[in-house]
């Protein structure tokens, strides 16, 4: 008769840990859709980031051209009052 309860302990037994199986398949397979559905909104997120990133930097290397154009123009400008003056002032000193 004891062996009877002992087999009945390990049949109990036997079935919570098929259990315990089947729920962590269930949990494996849960975290394994998670791991995908993030993988996937990862991907969408890199690849819109990128595609406004290629945009910024188009619009950052044209307001720079720009920028340096209008350096460039002023700077001319610059030296050529600097050269006028120069010339002024030259002209004066030597009374003509």
């Amino acid at each position: 008769m004891p062996d009877a309860g002992i087999e009945e302990r390990v049949a109990r037994l036997e079935g919570r840990v098929e259990g315990f199986e089947e729920r962590f398949a269930s949990l494996e397979r849960r975290i394994d859709g998670l791991d995908h559905r993030l993988s996937s909104r990862i991907e969408a997120l890199d690849h819109r980031l990128s595609s406004q990133l290629e945009g910024l930097n188009r619009t950052l290397s044209g307001r720079i051209e720009a920028l340096d154009h209008k350096v460039s123009r002023h700077f001319t400008w610059t030296v050529g009052i600097q050269v006028a003056v120069l010339l002024a002032v030259v002209a004066a000193l030597t009374g003509r």
